[in-house]
C-alpha cells in the first residue's frame, strides 16, 4: 500500500444539508453523536493500511481544518506518512476547484512527486467501513486502467445517484449521473449498481485523463459525467468492483448522506437496537477527535418526585450529557448537552452544546451546536409554527441551526 497516494475529496458545500452546512463544509458536519462525517471515510484509510492522504478542501474548511488537526495528527512524518489538508490554491490559473476531476488535476503536481503506482480517489462525505486494499488488489488482477466502487441498490433510491452498466466480468459499458430510467442488475431488476465515488486508477491512465478533460471546454471535469464515458468511449480497461458482503453475498452498508432527509435516517439507524452498521466492531475500529469531557450523568428526583426521572432509552449519549430529570429516547445527543427536568426529547439529534430548559419537548429535530431552548418550547410538535423559524423537509423534521436561541 506505500505505492498508492490517496486523494479524499472535501470541499463540497452541501447546500441539499443547509443549515448544517451553513458555517461548515458538508464533510466535517457532526455524525453519530461524536464523530465528524468525513472520519468513516478517514477511519477506513488507516484501517487499510493506507498512509499518503490528502485531503482537497475548498467551501468553508476552518471547521474541518481544526478537526484534521486535532484529531488526525496520527502518521509519522519521518516515514513518509500524512494527512495533509490542501485547500484549492490557483495553482494552475486564477480557478477555484471546477469539479472533481479538476480538484486532482490541480494537484497532479502531487502525483508527479510521488510517483505512485496508483491513486485512490474517496469522497469525504460517505458513512461506510470498506478494505479499500481489497479493492486495489482486484484492480491489480483485473488489469483494470479504472475499478469504480459499486453498490447494489433499489432502483427507487437512486433518483441521486451515478448508475453503472456493466458486462461481462464486470467490465463497465455505461455510466450516467441521476438518469430518470437507470439500468438494472441483469436478472434482479429492482436494483441497481450506484457509484459510490470511490475510484482506482492507474497512474498514467489518471494523468493522461485529466490533462485531456482540461483541454475540454465543454467538460464539466467531473468523474462521474466526463472522465469515465470518456474513457468507455476510447474502450479503456474500466470496471466495477461490487462492495458486498462475501460471506452473505449482501450489499455492505453504504449511506450518502447529502441530503437532510439521508443525514437524519443514517444518524437513526445506529439508535436501532440491532444497528445495521456497527459501531463498536473492534477490529475495524471509528476514529475521531474526542474533548476531555466527564462522564455522563442521569439526575432523577428519587421517591419525593418520580414525574422527575433523569432517563434515557435506545440513545448514543456522548460525554459530558447531564441529563437532569429529563427523558431521551430514540436520539443522539454529542457532548455537553443538558437535558433538564421534565424535557422530552424523541427521534432528534441533539448537538454539541445545547441546552434543553424545563418542559422543553422536542420531537424528530436536528438541533446543530449552542442552541438554546427555552422552557417549554415544543419543536416538531406544530408545523406550521416550526416552518415559520426553521428548515423543515418534506417529512417534517425541523433543523435548527447553530447558535440559535428558541
Amino acid at each position: 500500500m506505500n505505492k498508492v497516494l490517496t486523494f479524499i475529496m472535501a470541499g463540497g458545500k452541501g447546500e441539499r444539508l443547509f443549515p448544517l452546512t451553513r458555517e461548515r463544509t458538508k464533510p466535517a458536519v457532526p455524525f453519530g453523536g461524536i464523530y465528524r462525517i468525513i472520519d468513516f471515510t478517514l477511519s477506513n484509510c488507516i484501517n487499510s493500511g493506507l498512509r499518503k492522504i490528502c485531503v482537497l478542501t475548498q467551501y468553508k474548511s476552518s471547521s474541518l481544518n481544526h478537526h484534521l488537526i486535532m484529531g488526525w495528527n496520527i502518521l509519522n512524518s519521518e516515514l513518509g506518512e500524512y494527512i495533509d489538508a490542501l485547500p484549492a490554491q490557483q495553482r494552475i490559473g486564477e480557478i477555484w476547484y471546477l469539479g472533481t476531476a479538476d480538484s486532482i488535476y490541480q494537484n497532479l503536481y502531487l502525483v508527479h512527486e510521488e510517483e505512485p503506482d496508483y491513486v485512490l480517489i474517496l469522497a469525504g462525505d460517505h458513512v461506510y467501513k470498506m478494505d479499500y486494499a481489497q479493492m486495489i488488489a482486484v484492480h491489480r488482477k483485473s488489469g483494470a486502467e479504472l475499478t469504480v466502487a459499486v453498490v447494489e441498490t433499489p432502483k427507487e433510491k437512486t433518483s441521486r445517484l451515478g448508475i453503472i452498466e456493466v458486462e461481462r466480468r464486470m467490465r463497465v459499458k455505461g455510466f450516467l449521473e441521476k438518469p430518470v430510467e437507470p439500468k438494472t442488475i441483469f436478472r434482479h431488476t429492482d436494483f441497481v449498481y450506484a457509484s459510490m465515488g470511490i475510484y482506482v486508477f492507474n497512474r498514467e491512465t489518471l494523468v493522461e485523463e485529466l490533462k485531456e478533460d482540461a483541454q475540454n471546454t465543454h467538460s464539466q471535469h467531473d468523474f462521474g459525467k466526463n472522465i469515465i464515458p470518456q474513457m468507455i468511449k476510447k474502450s479503456k480497461k474500466v470496471f466495477a468492483y461490487n462492495f458486498k458482503d462475501p460471506k452473505t453475498n449482501k450489499p455492505q452498508y453504504w449511506r450518502d448522506v447529502g441530503d437532510t432527509e439521508a443525514y437524519y435516517a443514517a444518524n437513526m439507524d445506529l439508535v436501532k437496537v440491532t444497528p445495521e452498521f456497527n459501531l463498536y466492531d473492534k477490529d475495524w475500529p471509528i476514529r475521531t477527535y474526542e474533548g476531555q469531557f466527564p462522564p455522563v450523568k442521569t439526575v432523577w428526583g428519587g421517591e419525593q418526585n418520580k414525574a422527575r426521572v433523569g432517563q434515557a432509552i435506545n440513545s448514543l449519549i456522548a460525554n459530558g450529557c447531564i441529563i437532569s430529570g429529563g427523558r431521551v429516547k430514540y436520539s443522539i445527543l454529542s457532548p455537553c448537552v443538558r437535558v433538564n427536568s421534565f424535557s422530552e426529547v424523541y427521534d432528534s439529534i441533539i448537538m454539541e452544546g445545547t441546552e434543553i430548559s424545563r418542559y422543553a419537548k422536542i420531537k424528530r429535530a436536528i438541533i446543530d451546536k449552542n442552541v438554546r431552548i427555552s422552557q417549554g418550547a415544543k419543536i416538531g410538535y406544530n408545523s406550521a409554527e416550526d416552518k415559520r423559524k426553521f428548515t423543515v423537509t418534506d417529512s417534517g423534521i425541523v433543523v435548527v441551526p447553530k447558535g440559535s436561541v428558541v
